[in-house]
């Protein structure tokens, strides 16, 4: 009996060291990066000057062959501010499936990004709840009207023994 528990055991670690780490969570805090930068306030409407709404496509899966067969991709959403001296904040994160439908909303307060910071999400390989035609809507809110962030996603995959990866860039959706 003993010697089935401490099998047991064994295959409990083994099982447990090759599950993958969620690409989202610091390693050194355990907490996910998005949320680790919310902030505990609400900003103050009447200081914001820029207020931006973009539409990111996501392909979390694309057809690769005459057999329209899936191939699943990895997409990081990339979040970068590119203000040398002003703070960036983030009001909304959500993210939509192919048929229009929300997914997951990512954040619950108002994320700041200070100048030059970027903050990355993943959506891992086999996350295939977007389908090919996934999308993020991203709010942006800045006190510098001339503020230019760049937001884009990067997909990569595999088939057989060649690789590939590709970007999209976020369009604003603000009228």
């Amino acid at each position: 009996m003993r010697k089935v528990i401490i099998l047991i055991l064994g295959f409990a670690m083994i099982w447990a060291s090759c599950q993958m780490d969620n690409p989202n969570v610091d390693v050194e805090t355990g907490k996910d990066e998005l949320k680790s930068l919310e902030l505990d306030h609400d900003l103050d409407e009447m200081e914001l000057a820029y207020k931006d709404i973009l539409y990111v496509p996501i392909y979390s899966d694309i057809y690769i062959d005459a057999q329209n067969q899936n191939n699943l991709l990895a997409a990081t959403l990339s979040i970068r501010n590119t203000s040398e001296q002003d703070s960036l904040f983030i009001s909304r994160i959500e993210y939509y499936n192919t048929e229009g439908t929300l997914v997951k909303e990512y954040i619950e307060n108002p994320i700041s990004l200070t100048p030059m910071a970027t903050v990355n999400y993943v959506i891992e390989k086999e996350d295939d709840t977007g389908g090919p035609g996934a999308n993020f809507i991203i709010e942006l809110e800045a006190k510098n009207r001339n503020i230019k962030p760049l937001v884009q996603a990067i997909m990569i995959g595999e088939k057989g023994n060649k690789g590939f990866a590709f970007t999209t860039n976020g369009h604003s959706i603000l009228k």
